[in-house]
């Protein structure tokens, strides 16, 4: 894969967007200031793609026509209102049953307590750092049970022996999910939602 183009929503926060991909494990490789006066930063899945011309995400603010198809999209639905249109809440009920339905971009972690610092790690800034309080979600799936040693290993994990669903793969593998407004997608601007996933060694998907 080549590349990925992310945007944040907000013009003035393209750092804060910056900081959260950093927080998740991404590694900066550039950094530019458009004419516009927005950031535009290249991300790098792992260190090794700096130089090349793959593994990379673009992040950049929203263009402003789409923010302001959305923002035209969300006063007709009453999104974010007391009284929503019912579709949206349909689909906002959905989404907290199985984020996976949403558009999504999957990332393979190489250890699963790289999957456990991230949910960690993002729950501690939702709680804690201000720039962020309220704006970011961790879910997760553990594998099925079935495997004695993967079933051990979750079981004693401060992350996956809490609460959480299975994955409906029977492979002995972890998903994670992280959400926030500050990156957006889609035609109402909505949540962008972030998975990690990690395969225990001697398992593939079929």
């Amino acid at each position: 894969m080549g590349h990925v183009s992310l945007h944040y929503g907000r013009p003035e926060e393209g750092p804060l967007a910056a900081r959260l991909l950093s927080a998740l494990g991404f590694t900066q490789a550039d950094f530019m200031v458009l004419p516009d006066g927005s950031d535009f930063y290249r991300f790098v899945v792992d260190p090794k793609h700096a130089e090349r011309a793959d593994g990379i995400l673009f992040l950049s603010v929203s263009p402003a026509e789409q923010r302001a198809l959305g923002a035209t999209i969300s006063d007709a639905l009453k999104v974010d209102t007391p009284a929503p249109h019912p579709a949206v809440s349909a689909w906002r009920d959905a989404l907290a049953n199985l984020p996976e339905m949403n558009f999504h971009i999957g990332f393979l972690v190489s250890t699963l307590e790289e999957a456990e610092r991230i949910v960690l790690d993002v729950q501690a800034l939702n709680e804690k750092d201000d720039a962020f309080r309220g704006r970011l979600k961790a879910s997760w799936n553990r594998a099925q049970r079935g495997d004695p040693a993967v079933d051990a290993r979750l079981d004693a994990s401060p992350v996956f022996a809490g609460k959480g669903s299975y994955v409906y793969e029977p492979i002995a593998a972890v998903q994670v999910f992280i959400e926030s407004d500050i990156i957006v997608c889609g035609p109402l601007q909505d949540r962008m939602m972030l998975e990690f996933d990690y395969v225990f060694p001697g398992f593939h998907h079929g």
